[in-house]
């Protein structure tokens, strides 16, 4: 094949890769000390830096609907991600200036550019494969390793910086990966341009009619949108719960976890990283996995269906640790370790999952749209973590975390009433 690179996939996922990563080491690498720095540099309540956390990241993938809507109609996916990308980083160096408008306008600048590179460039990984493609889900696995890479090194090298030595060096710092990512992207176009000639060569937007037109539509892409929405519906649900790294645990690792492991100083912020140091350990598993079982492999509402359930056992786990936390022992973050094992195992088969099969749903002039819809489950999911984190200083623990557990594992097993209905809606696509 003449466009093959890494494992036989088309060259350009290796440039998708690399940008993807480093931006979210920018990302991640701030999210990782951000509740912590508005509870102890800031000095606002739970409650209030709950909030802001959670406006924060629920508008970070809230303007993922209208980039992608942006790229479709207006400046195509390769430059939208090349904007964004640029604008994601002078948010972060805005960030690191001391003044509080500062860090509400680079907040902003994130949310902005965020919007813009983060539904285009799953966008262009699903465009390097033709229709049928069977190696489009093991693509979005090994790009979702990416993804994590970056989310793993980020934390553990802004977080430093932030809680060991100052907070606006971690904010710097998650600036210049984004920099490099963008340095990455452009060296790297020609790669892309089988991908950029696909989404040129689908139907454009006027082929829709105005908004709120049916027309371009048949009734099976209707169908097949309407099961985009019940994907959308049960993985906002689930990122309720696993975003809660960032919030909820994020605060607890602080307060109630032993920050030393075999005489290795800890930060709360470093624990972020464990579950994307999870998922680069099990990726190449589950793409592995997927590939050798073929059509055998469940179906994509069986797989959301135990994403549900992982993440809920995941919870059902940090009760006790919770009600020993709160006894005024310090736990183990052996807990936390366990905790992210149990929930990556639920991501693995949701996240890149859902990626590749809104790809493969959409019709081809509302790609982008599309899949703003579906990154719009994590902006419910985030909005609801950072909600969640406000109720730490006043909620028994087991009380919290059994809510949640309680909330995932309801949904795991209405959606697995709901399998058999969503596959038809699905028209056969897996």
């Amino acid at each position: 094949m003449a466009d093959a690179g890494w494992f036989g996939h088309p060259r350009g996922l290796s440039t998708l890769f690399f940008t993807e990563m480093w931006e979210r080491f920018s990302y991640y690498g701030m999210r990782g000390f951000l509740i912590l720095y508005m509870t102890k540099a800031l000095g606002f309540t739970d409650p209030h830096a709950g909030a802001v956390y959670g406006n924060y990241v629920g508008s970070v993938w809230l303007a993922a609907i209208f980039g992608g809507v942006i790229a479709d109609r207006w400046l195509g996916h390769y430059r939208s991600v090349l904007l964004g990308g640029s604008v994601i980083a002078l948010g972060h160096f805005t960030l690191a200036f001391r003044a509080l408008p500062f860090f509400y306008a680079g907040l902003s600048l994130i949310v902005l550019g965020t919007g813009l590179l983060k539904p285009n460039v799953s966008t262009l990984v699903g465009s390097l494969y033709e229709q049928g493609d069977e190696r489009r889900d093991a693509g979005f696995s090994i790009f979702y390793m990416g993804i994590n890479l970056g989310a793993f090194l980020g934390p553990i090298v802004a977080g430093k910086l932030a809680e060991g030595v100052d907070w606006h060096l971690g904010f710097a710092c998650a600036g210049v990966g984004m920099t490099l990512g963008l340095v990455q992207y452009v060296l790297g176009r020609g790669r892309l341009a089988p991908a950029i000639a696909r989404l040129a060569a689908r139907p454009g937007p006027a082929a829709v009619g105005v908004p709120g037109s049916t027309a371009g539509f048949t009734a099976e892409d209707w169908k097949r949108m309407t099961a985009v929405v019940v994907f959308f519906a049960f993985a906002s649900l689930f990122w309720g719960a696993y975003e809660q790294a960032g919030s909820t645990l994020n605060l607890f690792a602080d307060r109630y976890v032993r920050l030393e492991l075999l005489g290795i100083k800890l930060y709360a912020s470093w624990f972020v990283s464990i579950q994307a140091a999870f998922v680069i350990l099990l990726s190449p598993c589950f793409a592995w996995l997927w590939v050798t079982l073929g059509p055998r492999q469940p179906s994509s509402p069986a797989k959301f269906a135990l994403a549900l359930l992982f993440v809920g056992l995941a919870f059902v786990l940090l009760m006790p640790a919770g009600a020993i936390a709160q006894g005024g022992v310090r736990i183990s973050p052996l807990w936390l370790v366990a905790v992210y094992f149990i929930e990556e195992l639920g991501e693995l088969c949701l996240s890149p999952v859902g990626l590749s099969v809104v790809t493969k749903l959409a019709p081809r002039q509302v790609v982008g749209l599309m899949m703003g819809v579906f990154f719009l489950s994590n902006a419910v999911g985030n909005k609801l973590a950072g909600w969640s984190a406000g109720f730490i200083s006043t909620t028994p623990l087991p009380t919290l975390f059994g809510v949640t557990a309680g909330v995932t594992l309801g949904a795991a097993a209405v959606m697995v009433v709901l399998i058999k209905p969503v596959q038809r809606l699905m028209g056969g696509v897996r």
